[in-house]
């Protein structure tokens, strides 16, 4: 994305990129999984047919037919990748790349040398991984290699219920794993609002997905049927078994052998330091992404991009607001969300009032046949400003983008309220959760 927008200004630009174009999102993270998480759901629409009036005999589900097609998926969007590059005249140099100074990249193996008088780091993050799971890529296994599965295991137990443990959980359970998830914090997905963790657990339940939190992993021992794990909870220390463990705990970031220490990059909590125009603390030295520790999202680092490239060429660019910025999880039922939760702003002493309307009253979302979950709106009291937005139910990542532009907007929950909505839509039901702030909803 950097590069393109450098293109774009007109300034010269190269890329140093050591595998495929596109990162480690458009390659083995955001976009094969969504091509995963989609057949998953076509599996589970499947399994519902009769609900539909569709039945059938002897359906037959082949996992490897799935990860053909995300593979598929992610090599179109390289291959469009490449081509903008080519279009907007971006040289592509293929390689490992490292600083030599603030305005000189080596890059191996060829030991070509790059001169330019501003360098942005984009060297993305890794897996991270913890010493009581040691990953060997087959019985214990990170979000990389469960992309590559051919053979799903009988069994599985995830540790980590963040967005990608949650989102893998559904994949596999679709597809008939018998899947746990081991979260050390209270709840699922711990950065979202507690109401919506509630409800994502409540609906793995029914799912057949069993949910651990407050959950640490201390131990594992390899057995002849795969591995059993020694978990301490509230309820003590009990052993869990399974074929297969995929390690979901986050990420860290790419920083090493990339010459942070011979320029004198300075790193806060291992993480490149940024300002508000990514720029380091090295003039002409810029980082963006999840190298930066900032907001670990795909969609940020895009932003990050092009702020940096802006900066370079003087334009002057807003600075990000990454408490707004929208956040997306792709399991089922999905989850969206951008600002403060409810607890966040009454831990901050604001007043505010709270507007909450359920899918199972939406007529769109019976019609779909997918009536779980809710719109939650986190409203100053006081002003009517949009302080919080929290969803889960079908398609609600598709909701979230209209909500941003009303908060960048500084539109109100009584103007929310005001619009007239599609009928039947799902998004009928923000209007509903904006009237219900102020105890005006309609059908509830």
């Amino acid at each position: 994305m950097a590069a393109i927008r450098a293109g774009q200004l007109g300034l010269k630009t190269a890329v140093v990129e050591r595998d495929e174009l596109g990162g480690v999102c458009l390659n083995w993270g955001c976009i094969p999984s969504k091509a995963l998480l989609r057949s998953a759901e076509i599996v589970s629409l499947a399994k519902r047919g009769e609900e539909f009036g569709i039945g059938f005999d002897n359906l037959t589900l082949d996992f490897s037919k799935a990860v053909d097609r995300s593979r598929s998926v992610s090599r179109r969007l390289t291959r469009g990748v490449a081509s903008l590059l080519k279009k907007n005249k971006v040289e592509h140099v293929s390689g490992e790349g490292r600083l030599l100074d603030p305005h000189t990249v080596e890059v191996a193996p060829e030991r070509q040398r790059l001169s330019a008088k501003s360098v942005i780091i984009a060297t993305g993050s890794r897996p991270r991984t913890i010493p009581p799971l040691p990953v060997d890529g087959e019985t214990v296994i990170t979000s990389r290699e469960a992309l590559e599965l051919r053979e799903l295991p009988r069994s599985m137990v995830i540790v980590g219920g963040g967005p990608i443990g949650v989102e893998f959980a559904y994949i596999f359970s679709a597809y008939g794993v018998d899947v746990a998830v081991a979260e050390m914090l209270p709840h699922l997905v711990p950065l979202e609002d507690e109401e919506i963790s509630q409800e994502l657990e409540r609906a793995y339940a029914r799912q057949g997905i069993g949910v651990l939190t407050g959950s640490t992993v201390t131990g594992m021992d390899r057995t002849a049927e795969g591995v059993r794990l020694s978990v301490k909870g509230s309820d003590g220390q009990q052993a869990l078994g399974c074929e297969k463990v995929l390690v979901a705990i986050g990420v860290r970031p790419n920083i090493e052998g990339i010459g942070l220490e011979e320029t004198g990059i300075e790193l806060e909590q291992g993480f490149i330091a940024v300002d508000e125009q990514m720029r380091t603390s090295v003039p002409g030295v810029y980082a963006v992404g999840d190298v930066t520790g900032k907001l670990l999202l795909a969609h940020a680092a895009s932003a990050q991009g092009v702020l940096a490239v802006e900066s370079i060429a003087g334009l002057g660019p807003r600075p990000l607001e990454y408490r707004n910025m929208p956040r997306a999880v792709y399991c089922n039922p999905q989850i969206a969300s951008f600002g403060l939760t409810e607890r966040e702003a009454r831990e901050q002493g604001l007043k505010v009032k709270i507007g909450r309307f359920p899918f199972r009253a939406n007529g769109k979302a019976l019609a779909l046949g997918d009536r779980e979950g809710m719109v939650k709106l986190v409203v100053d009291a006081e002003m009517g400003s949009v302080l919080g937005v929290h969803m889960i139910g079908a398609e609600v990542t598709e909701l979230l983008a209209q909500l941003s532009v009303a908060q960048l907007l500084e539109g109100t929950n009584e103007e929310l309220g005001w619009l007239v909505y599609p009928h039947p839509s799902l998004s009928e039901a923000v209007k509903e959760a904006a009237l219900a702030a102020d105890g005006q909803a309609i059908h509830i």
